[in-house]
C-alpha cells in the first residue's frame, strides 16, 4: 500500500513513519465547496487514512468554475456525497465519510469528535466561531480559511491559542460582510487557499507544531492577481472570552429553530428544533399537484411561485427566493410541516 505514496515517502518531510502517521489519522473537513473539494482531494490523495466531509448543500451549476471535484453528471446530487463517491475512485483505500447537514450547537461536538484536524471551508462567520468553540475545548487544532475575489486569508489555530475569537472580537453581523455571490471568486485563489490549507494539515497530523513551521499565530493573507502576501501576527488576547475565559456562547446557543441566510443567494436555511427523517417520495406525492417537484435519494426539489425549496432527509430545507426569515418559517410550515 505504501507503494501508492511512494513519491512522498521519499520526502525528508515525511518517510514512511510519517505516512503511517497519516494513514491513522482522521481530519473533518467542514463545507465542500470551492476550498473543501481542493483539501478534500489533497488529503485524500496524500494518504489521510479517515476524512469526514460534512456539508449542508447540493451540487450546482455555477459550482463547477471553481469547485474542482465536481462534474456536470454531480448537478442536483449532495456535495458531501459526490466528493466522496468521487474520491472514492481516486483511493478506493482509504475510510471517505460524507455527512450531509448543517453543522450547528446541536451536533457539532458529535461531528468533530476524535478529530485530529478539523479544516474550515465555511461560507460563515457564525460557523467558524462554533467551530472555534469546540476545538479550543476539545483541544483540536483546526485551520481558518477564506477566499474570495482574487485574494484569500489563512491562520492555524491551536488550543493554546490565539483563537479566531482573538482575531476577530467584535463579530461582524450576518450578511454585512461580501461573498463569492456579490463579490465573485477566483479559481485559482481559492486552489491555491486549499492546498495552503491542506498543507498545514498535514503538518500538523505529523506533529510539526513548531510555530516556526506552522501558521500558528499568523494571518496569512494572499492575492492572486496582484502576486502579493502579508504575514499578521494575531496575538493571543488578555480578554478574549473563548481561549482566555473559556466562554464558549456560539456552542452554547439555546436557539430552537435554526434559520441561516445563505452567503448572499437570496435563500434561507431552516433546520428545524426536533429534527426527523423525512420519507422523501411521501414528500414528493403530496407535492406534485402543487407545483413542480423532482424527487431523488437525497432530497425532493420543490417549485412553487416565485420560490424553490430543497427538503432533505434530515428535514432541513433550503428556501431560495427569500432572505425574509419570517416568510422562509411560513413557506416550511405549509409544505413540510411544523
Amino acid at each position: 500500500m505504501l507503494k501508492r505514496y511512494s513519491r512522498q515517502i521519499i520526502l525528508s518531510n515525511i518517510g514512511e513513519k510519517g505516512q503511517k502517521k497519516l494513514l491513522n489519522s482522521k481530519a473533518v473537513i467542514i463545507g465542500c465547496g470551492a476550498l473543501g473539494t481542493v483539501a478534500a482531494n489533497n488529503l485524500a490523495r496524500a494518504g489521510v487514512g479517515n476524512i469526514v466531509i460534512v456539508d449542508r448543500d447540493f451540487v450546482e451549476l455555477s459550482n463547477l468554475q471553481r469547485q474542482m471535484l465536481f462534474s456536470e453528471e454531480d448537478v442536483g446530487e449532495p456535495k458531501a456525497i459526490s466528493a466522496a463517491k468521487n474520491l472514492k475512485i481516486v483511493n478506493s483505500q482509504i475510510n471517505l465519510d460524507a455527512v450531509v447537514a448543517d453543522l450547528n450547537h446541536t451536533n457539532v461536538q458529535e461531528l468533530l469528535k476524535d478529530a485530529d484536524v478539523v479544516l474550515d471551508a465555511t461560507d460563515n462567520i457564525q460557523t467558524r466561531m462554533l467551530v472555534n468553540d469546540v476545538c479550543i475545548m476539545e483541544e483540536i487544532p483546526w485551520i481558518y480559511t477564506g477566499a474570495i475575489g482574487t485574494s484569500g486569508m489563512i491562520m492555524t489555530i491551536l488550543p493554546s491559542g490565539p483563537c479566531l475569537r482573538c482575531l476577530y472580537p467584535n463579530i461582524p453581523k450576518p450578511g454585512s460582510l461580501p461573498t463569492c455571490d456579490t463579490l465573485g471568486v477566483l479559481n485559482t485563489a481559492t486552489m491555491i487557499m486549499g492546498s495552503m490549507e491542506s498543507t498545514e494539515a498535514i503538518k500538523i497530523l505529523l506533529g510539526e507544531y513548531d510555530g516556526e513551521k506552522i501558521l500558528d499565530g499568523t494571518l496569512v493573507v494572499y492575492d492572486a492577481w496582484n502576486n502579493s502576501i502579508d504575514h499578521i501576527v494575531v496575538k493571543k488576547a488578555d480578554e478574549c472570552v473563548c481561549c482566555t475565559k473559556g466562554e464558549f456562547e456560539f456552542l452554547n446557543a439555546d436557539e430552537k429553530e435554526i434559520i441561516t441566510s445563505l452567503c448572499g443567494r437570496n435563500a434561507m436555511q431552516i433546520t428545524p428544533a426536533s429534527p426527523k427523517k423525512i420519507k422523501l417520495l411521501e414528500l414528493a406525492s403530496k407535492l406534485e399537484n402543487l407545483g413542480e417537484v423532482k424527487a431523488t435519494d437525497f432530497l425532493v426539489l420543490f417549485k412553487i411561485d416565485d420560490y424553490e425549496i430543497s427538503i432533505f432527509r434530515d428535514s432541513r430545507a433550503i428556501i431560495k427566493g427569500t432572505s425574509d426569515g419570517n416568510v422562509a418559517k411560513s413557506l416550511y410550515a405549509r409544505y413540510i410541516g411544523t
